[in-house]
């Protein structure tokens, strides 16, 4: 039987690994749409499967696991968004959406930290990815606006 810290862990872990392959899909999606630059756009790509290969490389974890524990119709927040600022440039989404996947691949390192190890040094991993991405894709977003 699992122990219910495991299933809310599990629960905040798939909320947080959807929340980071959308959130680099949007910044992916410019990378290869608006910026038309191939290597940003891979390297968003790389990381968003990479997020999920290590969950799928776990010994504890699955997404079979993480989806079957999914409760969409209990989940407090689900349409209360924070203050929605409007976005002003396409920028403006690139930057609020690598934010988004940052945070996300954060709450996993942390979460890892519980349920395996290996799975938290790889979220860290990524989180850095994300940080050298976000500081190139900023240069070619300046030079976009």
């Amino acid at each position: 039987m699992m122990h219910n810290m495991s299933k809310e862990i599990f629960k905040i872990m798939d909320a947080n690994l959807n929340r980071t392959r959308e959130g680099l899909r949007v910044c992916e999606d410019i990378a290869r749409f608006a910026l038309m630059d191939k290597s940003l756009s891979r390297s968003l790509k790389t990381v968003r499967h990479s997020a999920t290969k290590t969950l799928l490389r776990s010994k504890n974890l699955s997404l079979r696991k993480l989806v079957g524990l999914r409760d969409t119709e209990t989940d407090v927040l689900k349409f209360i968004d924070a203050k929605i600022k409007k976005k002003t440039s396409i920028a403006d989404i690139f930057m609020s959406n690598i934010q988004r996947a940052k945070e996300s691949l954060r709450v996993l390192e942390e979460c890892g930290k519980v349920t395996e190890k290996t799975i938290s040094h790889k979220y860290r991993k990524l989180r850095f990815d994300v940080y050298d991405i976000e500081k190139k894709a900023a240069g070619l977003l300046l030079k976009h606006i």
